[in-house]
Parts: structure tokens; sequence; C-alpha cells
């Protein structure tokens, strides 16, 4: 999913086909097939023949090479050392090359990633979001319960538009993306996250997304980047924003019945908010706004699918477990 970002990133900076091969190392078919591709949904699981011997070994892999980042690069695994520790360990049977080329895939969606990951910008331009999670309580059908509000913020105009969902999983920050898009009629260029659990997790010193929001990005082409830790000063645009979210609408504790009615209205009421003067540049925030919309990227002709797609074995009593709880 990583290759797939960088190539539409680097087609929508005006690089060419050839380019873009030589700098992502694939071939310029593609670069054709991942540039004009028009919906990153993920599809359903479909019957597949037995994978690499190597499958059962990769998370082992994965954590010794995250054990690299705390040594010195003279004293870090090569493919050999992991083929031998397989081996001698593990006993497993797996050749030198099949090992090498697992390496060597890992490496580089890591060096991809840390490319991404560059110092986060302090001054906002039209079109550009910070995103964040909070909580609060709700009366869901008469049962009063805590729930987590998705809050999106243009900081340029001080615009901010929320969600309600039961979670933060990837599913609920895509969906929560989709809707949010759909209602500006637009896509912002860049996004920043602080490290919601649905978007990633830090490993090392980079940050690792999940599957559906790397296909969500690729999907609407924005960028987006996270936050260094403990450093909120660098998202006070929507940390302020998730605070006056919850006191001007989530007060008193809102009736929930209909879950996307609710975020239906909740959008234009979140948007209505700004009918105010900007707190420093005089002018009113949805005039801001309109700047803000021109910026934007235009939205595909396919919405995506947000969820994710699992399989699972009943056990003897026919009952499956999904979600995180499943995943273990």
């Amino acid at each position: 999913m990583t290759d797939k970002n960088s190539i539409r990133l680097l087609w929508r900076q005006g690089d060419s086909v050839a380019e873009i091969a030589r700098k992502t190392g694939v071939s310029r078919d593609t670069v054709y097939k991942y540039r004009d591709m028009d919906d990153f949904s993920p599809e359903p699981p479909a019957r597949r023949a037995q994978g690499s011997k190597l499958d059962p070994y990769r998370p082992l892999i994965e954590s010794w090479l995250d054990d690299d980042m705390r040594s010195g690069r003279k004293q870090r695994h090569t493919a050999k050392r992991v083929h031998d520790r397989l081996v001698s360990e593990c006993g497993a049977d797996v050749s030198v090359s099949t090992v090498e080329r697992c390496v060597r895939e890992i490496r580089a969606r890591r060096s991809a990633e840390a490319a991404d990951a560059q110092y986060l910008d302090l001054v906002w331009g039209p079109g550009e979001a910070q995103a964040d999670f909070g909580e609060a309580d709700f009366y869901v059908r008469g049962m009063r319960t805590t729930l987590s509000f998705f809050v999106m913020t243009f900081p340029y105009s001080n615009v901010g538009l929320a969600q309600v969902f039961p979670g933060e999983t990837s599913e609920c920050v895509c969906q929560a993306l989709r809707n949010v898009f759909e209602h500006v009629g637009g896509v912002p260029t860049k996004i920043v996250f602080d490290n919601a659990t649905g978007v990633g997790r830090r490993v090392g010193g980079g940050v690792r997304t999940t599957e559906l929001f790397a296909a969500c990005s690729a999907h609407y082409g924005f960028r987006f980047r996270f936050c260094n830790p403990r450093s909120g000063n660098e998202k006070g645009s929507v940390e302020n924003k998730v605070g006056c979210v919850r006191r001007n609408l989530f007060v008193p504790v809102p009736q929930l019945w209909d879950a996307g009615a609710f975020n239906r209205r909740l959008l234009e009421r979140s948007l209505a908010m700004s009918d105010k003067p900007h707190w420093i540049k005089g002018e009113r925030e949805l005039d801001l706004f309109e700047a803000d919309r021109l910026a934007m990227l235009g939205l595909p002709a396919k919405p995506l699918d947000c969820v994710t797609y699992v399989s699972r074995t009943a056990d003897k009593k026919g009952k499956v477990s999904v979600g995180e709880r499943g995943r273990c």
C-alpha cells in the first residue's frame, strides 16, 4: 500500500511515469496500474492457495528488526543471520532467498514510511486539516454510555466538523473521513493525526499505519502525518475544537437513536458554529473556509468502502470471534 501511495503522490506532483518507476523501484506497467486505479476499497477475502512457508515467521522477523532499531548499525540482523536463527531456533524449513526477499520487502516498506515522516508545519495553509478524537456521554436508545467523537479542523479558517462513533477503529476513522469529505465536497491536501488507534501506531522511530487507513489515503489522495509524542502544540487547532464541540453540541447529554441521521445533522450543526469572526483574522470563518474548499482535492468517482474483511474458523460450538480480541 505504501508503494501505491507513493506512485499516486508523485504523479500528482508532476513526475513522469519513468521518473516514478525509477524512484519507487517498480515497473512502468505497475505505475500505470496504480495511477489509473479509481477504487482502493478492500475486497472480500477469496479462497487462496497456501501461502509462503515464511508467513508464520513474519511477526517474529518483524520483532527482530524492531529490536535492531535500538542497536548500533553494525550490530543488526542481516538476511543471512535471520535465516540462520529461523533454522536453528525455530526449525524453519525455508530457503535463504525466501528470507532475503522477505527482509528486503520489510525494510523497503519501512524506508518508504520513514521518508514520509517529516517535521510538522506550524503554519497552516488553505486545504490542510488536523484530526483527533474526543469522548462524551450520550443516551443511546435510552441507555447512557460513553462514545468517541471524531473532529476534523481546518486551521486556516478554524472550521471544524464532528462525527460520533462507538470507537476509534480504522473503520470508524475512515468512515468519518469519508463523511466529512462528502459533506464539504473535497479532500484536504494534508491531514495531521494524533496516534489514534485506528490510524497507526509507533514502532521504533516511525509509524506503522493500518491497511484500511493506507487504502483510504491512496483512494482519496491526501497526504498524512503524525504528531511527535507529547507535542500537542502541533495540533492545537483540533484539540481546542474537540473541547468546543463537546461544550456546545453535547451539552446537555444528547439523545441518539439513529446514528446515521444524528451524524448528518451533526455535520450541519458543527459547520454552523463557524458563523462568526475568526479569532485572529477578523473575517467570518465560513468565508475563510471557501479558500479551504478551493484548495482541496476533488472527490474520486467512487467512495471508499470503509470495511475490513477477516476470515475466522468456528470452534466446536460454531462460534467465531472478530475484532481486536479475535486477532489475538
